[in-house]
């Protein structure tokens, strides 16, 4: 894989960042998009939120278990959202404000500045709102700790 781009952040450190985007609320940045695939914008400005899959480039550390932020249990890597991943590829959904040229202006930020972006796309709600959705060991924390709802 080879990036596409590059994130901008107010984050230099990653300890300095929010853990979530939801954390990152109106949290400005942008990315820039290299000229070879500028053309891949075309459409991209009409969608809301979009899915940014990236390098977690600054962690080097590949754990198979760890204890999410707020959780007092270590879960298995791939049952959290922990940088410290074997390949250490991270995604993140943010809000689209406007696309300009090659540059993608975007809000509800949580990734650090510098970041290798690997690939956009944009962000479906494809789940029926019928359809029971499982959070896992998650399901006790998503109202206390974040404020979801069901």
């Amino acid at each position: 894989m080879k990036p596409i781009g590059t994130v901008h952040s107010p984050f230099k450190f990653g300890d300095a960042m929010p853990v979530q985007s939801v954390e990152g609320r109106d949290i400005e940045g942008y990315i820039d998009i290299f000229s070879e695939y500028v053309a891949g914008l075309k459409d991209l400005d009409g969608f809301s939120h979009i899915i940014l899959l990236f390098h977690i480039h600054l962690n080097k550390k590949v754990k198979m278990q760890t204890r999410p932020f707020m959780d007092n249990v270590y879960r298995g890597i791939f049952a959290t959202r922990s940088p410290s991943r074997p390949n250490h590829i991270g995604m993140s959904v943010v809000r689209l404000d406007r696309v300009e040229g090659n540059r993608i202006y975007i809000r509800d930020l949580d990734i650090v500045d510098g970041t290798p972006l690997l690939d956009i796309k944009p962000y479906l709600k494809v789940i029926n709102d019928n359809d029971k959705i499982n959070l896992g060991w998650f399901e006790k924390h998503k109202k206390r700790e974040m404020g979801w709802h069901d």
